[in-house]
């Protein structure tokens, strides 16, 4: 059966829906652009009065075992108050970066037809002890970044 690539087209753009209607339902103020510019999807204005940009990158349920949490072809180069939201719709897992810790944590590819853009992997596979199967989780280093809202956007001193 060939891809739907209409529904993986539309995949991104649904999420990055979804994810400002939490926000908005927090008492966020998000702005939407009306062009992707530079990978900003949304623009918040926090409680302080100033502005952080947003990118949003999400893997579907349907991605292959093992890969949820592996986000790639992302061009960056660090910025004042810009954030990564990942989301992983087979976990159903949110996590906030900062640019900072982007680039801390991502790599820059090499090689290939991806040279330059940085790829991040926040999950792993491993064998389960008790199914004997190989089960999908978070690697340690990344829990930090789970969130369970987005309180971050709105008390932080700029970063």
């Amino acid at each position: 059966m060939a891809k739907d690539t209409r529904n993986i087209a539309g995949f991104g753009k649904r999420i990055e829906y979804w994810l400002i209607g939490l926000m908005l339902k927090e008492g966020i103020d998000v702005y939407v652009p009306l062009i992707d510019y530079d990978g900003t999807d949304l623009v918040i204005k926090k409680s302080d009065g100033t502005y952080i940009e947003i990118q949003i990158k999400a893997s579907s349920k349907t991605i292959a075992a093992g890969y949820s949490g592996l986000f790639g072809s992302i061009h960056h180069k660090t910025q004042k108050n810009y954030f990564f939201v990942f989301y992983s719709e087979k976990l159903n897992i949110i996590w906030i970066m900062s640019s900072q810790e982007f680039l801390k944590h991502s790599k820059q590819n090499k090689t290939g037809k991806n040279i330059g853009k940085r790829v991040i992997e926040l999950t792993g596979k491993r064998k389960d002890k008790k199914t004997g199967r190989r089960a999908e989780y978070v690697y340690e280093r990344y829990k930090k970044y789970i969130a369970k809202d987005f309180s971050r956007f709105k008390w932080r001193k700029n970063e």
